[in-house]
């Protein structure tokens, strides 16, 4: 792996512990969460992590 994958593979990885973060963070103050709201974040975070590297600059 290059330098260049392993910075974009942070990258996606900081933004999907981020979108994590947030998700969790609402979800924490209320007792139920539908299925569909966790589907979303799961898919969110799934797509950045297998997303095509990007050509950093």
């Amino acid at each position: 792996m290059t330098e260049v994958e392993e910075l974009v593979d942070i990258t996606s990885i900081e933004e999907a512990l981020a979108l994590i973060d947030a998700g969790l963070g609402v979800m924490t103050d209320r007792q139920l969460v539908s299925t569909s709201e966790v589907t979303d974040l799961l898919l969110d975070v799934r797509s950045l992590l297998s997303s095509e590297p990007s050509s950093v600059s």
